[in-house]
């Protein structure tokens, strides 16, 4: 799917609901059908900002776009079914949202082959490409107000690394308001961060993932990017992305948003000697699973 993405493309929901001085962003999920395509379509269709959703999948987006289509917001919602309808889903969208279904383990290995599928097409902008992390942030900041009483809605944690396991590494230390954690508290506190999904998974007694958390998340990146584009100044998000903070070609951290996509990328800033541990521990897998993608795509005909 990636390949036929490629040939024809050659603080907003933090909060509350964003508005804009150009609320017309055109958007389209490809995954659309989906646990997380189709919350994600409802949130996207409920925003001020987005004037026109069109929706791919491989099956039932007729369904759901004539659902979704019933919502009295301003957003007109088309669906698209199967590759031949791809190129007409894309057609003039300010953003791509990829939700799909696709195996995804490991997920860090996405950004990486979808860089390359990019590349093979003539079409790639590394400023243009984000492997969405923010339910790592989302997650954190939750967990951190949780402990603290304080209102999740104005707690921001930084979120580094990748989108696995122990890749996900939260800067605490760099935590707005600042709080303060003893060793233990803060140990369990970044394991439950970065086991979060399977919490969810097994909270659904199997029948399910962090479909709706996800969703959110998306959604509020998406809303981020479409201020951004629309001349918001001071949107800053955290992207799994092209990067030379680190030995690793990809690497999550804090992103200033632009016009064009990426405006600056902060990097990681000052850590602890406990993050700076996590970040030693995390830049094997994270290389491995880079170059496992990269590889993937020189194999695909």
């Amino acid at each position: 799917m990636l390949s036929s993405l490629a040939r024809p493309a050659s603080a907003a929901l933090r909060r509350s609901f964003s508005t804009s001085a150009q609320n017309n962003a055109k958007v389209a999920v490809l995954g659309a059908s989906g646990g997380i395509g189709q919350p994600l379509s409802l949130l996207l269709k409920n925003s001020p900002l987005v004037s026109r959703l069109t929706l791919y999948d491989i099956a039932h987006t007729t369904g759901v776009a004539a659902d979704l289509s019933h919502i009295e917001t301003k957003a007109t919602v088309k669906g698209y079914l199967g590759p031949e309808q791809l190129p007409d889903c894309l057609k003039g969208c300010d953003v791509v949202v990829i939700p799909a279904g696709v195996p995804r383990k490991p997920v860090n290995s996405t950004i990486p082959i979808t860089a390359e599928v990019f590349k093979k097409h003539g079409a790639y902008d590394p400023n243009k490409i984000f492997g969405v992390t923010t339910l790592d942030i989302v997650r954190a900041n939750t967990f951190v107000a949780e402990l603290k009483g304080l209102d999740p809605a104005r707690v921001n944690v930084p979120v580094i690394g990748g989108h696995a396991g122990k890749t996900i590494i939260p800067l605490i230390s760099q935590c707005t308001p600042k709080v303060d954690f003893p060793q233990d508290q803060l140990t369990t506190l970044t394991g439950r961060i970065q086991e979060a999904g399977t919490e969810v998974v097994k909270a659904k007694a199997g029948a399910g993932s962090a479909t709706l958390s996800m969703a959110y998340a998306g959604a509020r990146f998406v809303f981020s990017l479409v201020d951004a584009m629309n001349g918001k100044e001071g949107v800053v998000e955290c992207s799994f992305v092209k990067s030379q903070e680190t030995e690793c070609a990809y690497f999550s951290t804090p992103l200033l948003l632009g016009k064009k996509g990426i405006e600056k990328n902060l990097g990681i800033g000052k850590v602890s000697s406990f993050e700076e541990k996590m970040i030693a521990e995390a830049i094997p897998e994270l290389k491995a699973s880079i170059k496992k993608g990269e590889d993937f795509v020189k194999t695909m005909k």
